[in-house]
């Protein structure tokens, strides 16, 4: 199984490497233990950031065979980061999670077993959010209980922090629409940049 973990940034230089180093170790016992494939990776999806994010992500990618860049060409929001690494990469299960790691990487073995019990996603869910700011935490709860007043159906405590399992993630509408977004492979250093991402027709 061929695990690709997605983590959009956005002005993280503070944290990058921690983050990259976690991460990787925690790649590296998962082939190890024979849980995902050795050709498993990490993308860091730079979302126009003004640090120097993209400069680390590529001393990273040059340096660590499982570390991998996209870079939007400029900020285009959290979620569409997301959505460009997740409609970019490679894998047979996809992981988004957030490049601060407040979320529980140690999940991500959970998250895999679930996957192989049949399940085709898995959200990630807090059970404790004492770290939270009383703000954070309010808006939250009025987040979810507005949401559920209108009568959507949304999971309680969930974030960004999800997989699934990938079929073909290519064959969106979108994309088959005269390509949105064009990218440039380098491969030595396996970094991705997109130019325009989610054009309007």
């Amino acid at each position: 199984m061929k695990l690709s973990i997605v983590v959009p940034c956005y002005n993280e230089q503070e944290v990058l490497h921690q983050t990259s180093t976690q991460l990787t170790a925690l790649l590296d016992r998962l082939v190890v233990s024979r849980k995902v494939s050795s050709d498993s990776g990490i993308y860091f999806i730079d979302d126009g950031s003004k640090d120097k994010t993209w400069t680390l992500i590529q001393d990273l990618a040059s340096k660590q065979l499982r570390i991998n860049g996209i870079k939007l060409s400029r900020n285009r929001g959290h979620q569409n980061a997301l959505l460009a690494g997740l409609m970019t990469v490679p894998g047979d299960v996809l992981i988004s999670l957030d490049s601060d790691l407040q979320d529980d990487v140690e999940a991500i073995e959970k998250m895999l077993d679930a996957h192989l019990l049949g399940a085709d996603i898995v959200y990630g869910v807090r059970e404790d959010r004492s770290s939270d700011s009383f703000f954070k935490r309010t808006t939250a709860i009025l987040f979810y209980r507005t949401f559920s007043l209108l009568g959507v159906e949304s999971i309680f405590n969930h974030s960004d922090y999800r997989s699934h399992v990938e079929t073909d993630h290519r064959s969106s509408q979108k994309l088959q629409r005269g390509q949105p977004f064009s990218s440039w492979d380098n491969t030595t250093a396996r970094l991705y940049l997109i130019d325009s991402l989610l054009q309007e027709e």
